[in-house]
């Protein structure tokens, strides 16, 4: 889950239940399929009480649109939203006259912020955190597997659960509005949808993505978004209508991917300047490395900060405040998380090298430490009273228990069902 910090930051959720087994059993909920337009008109199906939010249309030569809109909340995404988008994606991807896959927001201010998460803090049960968890992480296994191409235009704040339906797509479009970003540990959760898998794969051995995901550094460079890997075409937003336009007018061949391929090349531009990280990246590497605690890493830090290298010592002082934002148990589950993620990658007999057997553990951690008291005292200080003085539980990292962090890992109780993806 997500929620909004401050004027526009999004925050993802993810949470807490202290109910242990070892009963492997699979979640499974359900999704009702709906039935396909006799023709390839606009559809305007599955209306709800969000006032379609999510809106799903396919355009003759089989190209289908959703369009997230629901600016007044940044594109906040809810349960209701997050099943009807699904249902779109299962619906297309069987319909042999639907080529590809465009998503976009009706705003260019936010593509998408985040998840609704004071929807799970209102009701904060666990029948709700079930249902919310299940159809978010349901919806990001179907995009990453997804059969047809699916384009994403990441126009504008691009946070927590907007890089879930994003960040796991084939084709991931960045203009100079973009804002990304994964500060959940702001609030008390942890950097979910998968971001765990994105981050495995980005530079230094995965390195940058635990940076990103610990510290909830925003990029907000076109240059950066492509060096970290979460976008793969820079486009610029005012030729994003364009783009659009030539998408309409293709005739697909028997490849669609290589007439989209061609589109991009086609419209893309040359980022105007070098990745802030890329110079960054020995440190990066050498400070936020596996092997390394969050304490060790707060201590490399504070020396980095005595570098005389300005960009190193200033890079240094803002990933230190951004840890100084984040619960010390979010941190060090974050850490812990991210770190047994990259070291699974290419291993395929671990079952943390797929994106499957992530969300599947993910899954687990995500409804236990909902429920954990920092997540509600997280967005009681930064989203209701907005005093920014959280009262973490423990306050500090050298409190955490380490045996605490690791029960969120376990197998789910035979009460509680694992996810089914």
């Amino acid at each position: 889950m997500r929620s909004l910090i401050g004027a526009s930051q999004f925050l993802n959720r993810s949470s807490a239940l202290l109910l242990y087994s070892h009963d492997h059993r699979c979640f499974s909920k359900g999704f009702r399929a709906f039935r396909t337009s006799p023709s390839l008109r606009t559809l305007a199906t599955m209306a709800s009480n969000d006032d379609e939010f999510v809106k799903g249309n396919v355009f003759p030569n089989g190209v289908a649109v959703i369009t997230l809109d629901r600016p007044k909340a940044l594109n906040a995404m809810n349960l209701d939203m997050d099943v009807k988008y699904k249902k779109f994606l299962d619906e297309w991807e069987l319909d042999p006259r639907i080529k590809c896959v465009l998503v976009e927001s009706s705003s260019p201010r936010a593509f998408c912020a985040g998840g609704d998460v004071k929807q799970i803090t209102t009701k904060n049960h666990i029948s709700d955190m079930i249902k919310v968890f299940t159809a978010e992480y349901s919806l990001i296994c179907k995009i990453f597997e997804y059969k047809k191409p699916y384009i994403s235009f990441m126009d504008g704040i691009t946070m927590g659960f907007g890089i879930g339906l994003s960040g796991h797509g084939r084709y991931r479009i960045i203009t100079e509005r973009t804002v990304l970003a994964m500060p959940e540990n702001g609030i008390g959760l942890f950097p979910d949808v998968g971001f765990s898998f994105i981050a495995a794969h980005s530079p230094g051995g995965g390195s940058v993505g635990s940076y990103l995901g610990l510290t909830g550094k925003r990029i907000s460079t076109p240059a950066d978004a492509l060096f970290v890997g979460l976008g793969t075409h820079y486009i610029l937003s005012g030729n994003l209508g364009s783009l659009k336009e030539a998408l309409f007018d293709v005739t697909f061949s028997e490849d669609p991917h290589q007439d989209i391929k061609h589109l991009l090349e086609k419209y893309s531009n040359v980022a105007e300047s070098e990745a802030l990280l890329k110079p960054l990246l020995p440190h990066i590497v050498s400070t936020f490395s596996a092997n390394k605690s969050v304490m060790e890493i707060v201590e490399e830090l504070k020396k980095h900060q005595q570098s005389s290298d300005g960009t190193v010592a200033e890079w240094a002082k803002e990933a230190l405040l951004g840890l100084g934002k984040g619960a010390p148990f979010s941190l060090y589950l974050t850490h812990k998380y991210f770190s047994r993620i990259a070291s699974a990658r290419g291993k395929n007999d671990n079952d943390l090298s797929t994106l499957t057997g992530v969300m599947k553990t993910e899954y687990r951690i995500a409804i236990r430490s909902s429920l954990r008291s920092d997540f509600a005292e997280g967005v009681r200080a930064v989203l209701v009273d907005k005093d920014q003085k959280p009262k973490w539980n423990p306050p500090r990292l050298e409190e955490v228990n380490s045996s605490e962090v690791e029960a969120l890992f376990e197998p789910l109780s035979s009460e509680i069902e694992e996810l089914k993806v």
